[in-house]
């Protein structure tokens, strides 16, 4: 990883070795009638999404991809469609440990060119701690990777011996979102048409993980924690006036917080992928955050795919950045 200069962060893999893992959850694959793909888990069923046969299953077609887009190494991470944070603890430590395993495999047979985020049941603290330090320290993934719904508030203090945990490995947390009502509680009912729950609710999700995380005294309790969030942040630049101003004028924002430019410097010391689709809100993140907590983000092989020429030089530049996140010698 020293030596790659275009690092993407943000690149989700679904793998063959993790199929049944969390019993009758799934995952499964299937074709219809018609021969129309479809992805099931539990009781809901994702259809006309080709995984199999396309850079989601196969390193080779992965690596061709990667070598057209100017891409060097990619740090793959679970399928949000598996992130299993909603039901029993037994079926989700079994998928994480299988897909674990499974992910650790696939890196060594490229390691010049692939690395690792750890699926982790978060639903159960002590059982994510365990899983997170047995991935990093025996399989050598680079850091646990979490939705931003997990069943509880993101600064509940349940999750605080799971923060202790990435800190004391010095290793970064990774927050992603995930469709509502996948193995979790239904969302709202106006998101299901036009994939609203992905265009419009993944960035809601962002901003309130963001909020959570700043307003909830996170990063106050763990000064040590480096997380990183998708897609910039999602909304939170286009909301910065009122999360500041919250911060002046509510009656529970907490003291560290009820002063003028508090809020921005929090923002600052959380990371972003840089996966935006419009240059405007890029320079906008840029002008929040700073270019040193950015670093390239693209959803590799995702409907929603950005190009790296997207930021043009910067992309390098975003690498150098990875790495930092990363721990890997400059």
């Amino acid at each position: 990883m020293a030596s790659a200069g275009v690092i993407d962060v943000h690149a989700h893999v679904v793998l063959a070795d993790t199929l049944g893992a969390a019993g009758a959850f799934g995952p499964e694959l299937g074709r219809d009638g018609e021969g129309s793909p479809w992805f099931r888990i539990g009781d809901y069923h994702l259809h006309g999404v080709r995984y199999e046969g396309s850079p989601f299953m196969d390193p080779a077609l992965r690596i061709e991809a990667m070598d057209r887009a100017g891409i060097d190494l990619q740090v793959l991470s679970p399928n949000p469609l598996t992130y299993f944070h909603f039901i029993p603890v037994a079926e989700a430590t079994a998928f994480c440990r299988r897909h674990n395993d499974a992910l650790a495999a696939l890196i060594d047979a490229y390691p010049d060119r692939l690395a690792g985020f750890a699926a982790v049941p978060i639903q159960d603290t002590a059982a994510a701690c365990e899983e997170t330090e047995r991935a990093v320290r025996e399989l050598g993934l680079l850091g646990p990777y979490i939705g931003t719904d997990v069943g509880r508030h993101l600064n509940d203090a349940g999750l605080d011996p799971f923060y202790e945990t990435v800190a004391a490995l010095d290793v970064p947390l990774f927050i992603h979102p995930a469709p509502a009502g996948i193995d979790g509680p239904p969302g709202d009912a106006n998101l299901r048409q036009f994939d609203l729950d992905i265009i419009t609710g993944f960035a809601a999700q962002e901003a309130i993980a963001v909020a959570t995380l700043i307003y909830g005294g996170v990063l106050e309790r763990h000064p040590r924690l480096d997380i990183c969030l998708s897609h910039a942040g999602g909304a939170t630049p286009a909301l910065i006036g009122r999360l500041e101003a919250a911060c002046m004028k509510r009656p529970w924002a907490p003291p560290q917080l009820r002063h003028e430019g508090a809020f921005r410097n929090s923002l600052r010391r959380l990371w972003f992928d840089a996966h935006v689709h419009d240059a405007r809100v890029a320079a906008l993140v840029v002008e929040l955050v700073g270019m040193d907590h950015l670093v390239l983000g693209t959803n590799f092989a995702g409907w929603d795919q950005g190009e790296i020429t997207f930021l043009g030089e910067r992309a390098v530049a975003l690498g150098a950045n990875a790495r930092r996140l990363l721990r890997a010698a400059a």
